[in-house]
């Protein structure tokens, strides 16, 4: 099973000093990856389902992740997740692109449709859209990561005669990780990720989720690997909660940082390593 740190760029963490100490703790107590979250705007005053008080600081994940690539050495950084069709797929490309270069080869780029309408609304991005924006998205960046002169021909984005340097690290590219708990989501990662996300999770929704993506999985072509799963749980961990997870077929556990500061979410991180190695 491996182990990720959700929330390194948000709530104390938005503090570089804190974020980068946070992400050495993990990296120290063997966790694989730190995960950051996205919204770029948050409904003020919160209301449902907005999911965080529009108080809370949450840094850019490609600014975030590119300054923690250079505080850490072997951690993987994760987008956990970009919302990606409130993006123009072509600028986000450059940028993690340019992430995975800085980290050596480190991004795992965390991909999902969004929910929150309020937030569309604001950035003038097509709420009703959101779905077919992101499938597309998702060819436009595989396009200009991997072809040697990348040209597409969608119902959003077009292009051709261009090149995007520079090119990840890792080949053919970072591993694509697709979140949601909908049909919709697990038919998308099957069909165009490497990875699935689950978010907030308890063992009944997580077997829940495995189902809809083995549905999927009988009625979407797919190349390639299976699928890498990966779940942020919403009970408290311990080794007998790891191995149930486990047991699902659940391949990494994101648990949330949970701290008020530094101190408390070192303690945190070492903690949870400690009572997982039991």
């Amino acid at each position: 099973m491996k182990l990720g740190l959700f929330g390194i760029n948000m709530g104390p963490c938005a503090d570089p000093e804190v974020a980068a100490r946070v992400a050495a703790a993990a990296e120290d107590a063997g966790f694989d990856s730190v995960w950051t979250g996205e919204h770029v705007v948050l409904p003020d005053p919160q209301a449902p389902p907005s999911p965080a008080p529009p108080e809370l600081p949450m840094l850019d994940p490609a600014t975030c992740l590119a300054f923690l690539a250079a505080n850490t050495k072997s951690v993987r950084l994760a987008t956990g997740i970009v919302i990606l069709p409130q993006r123009n797929p072509l600028v986000l490309a450059k940028e993690l692109a340019s992430v995975d270069v800085l980290s050596g080869g480190r991004l795992i780029f965390g991909l999902g449709a969004g929910y929150l309408k309020a937030e569309f609304d604001a950035l003038g991005a097509a709420f009703a859209e959101r779905g077919a924006r992101t499938s597309e998205a998702i060819e436009v960046i595989r396009a200009l990561w991997t072809q040697s002169s990348p040209r597409f021909d969608g119902r959003f984005w077009s292009f051709s005669g261009i090149q995007a340097m520079p090119r990840p690290v890792q080949d053919p590219h970072p591993p694509i990780v697709v979140g949601g708990h909908s049909p919709p989501a697990w038919r998308r990662a099957v069909a165009q990720g490497d990875g699935w996300y689950g978010f907030a999770l308890d063992l009944d929704a997580t077997q829940k989720a495995l189902h809809g993506l083995a549905k999927a999985a009988a009625e979407t072509p797919r190349e390639g690997a299976p699928l890498e799963i990966s779940v942020t749980p919403s009970l408290r961990l311990d080794a007998d909660t790891l191995r149930r997870y486990q047991d699902l077929g659940v391949q990494r556990l994101v648990p949330v940082a949970r701290g008020r500061n530094a101190d408390e979410l070192v303690a945190f991180v070492e903690e949870t390593a400690k009572a997982l190695s039991r």
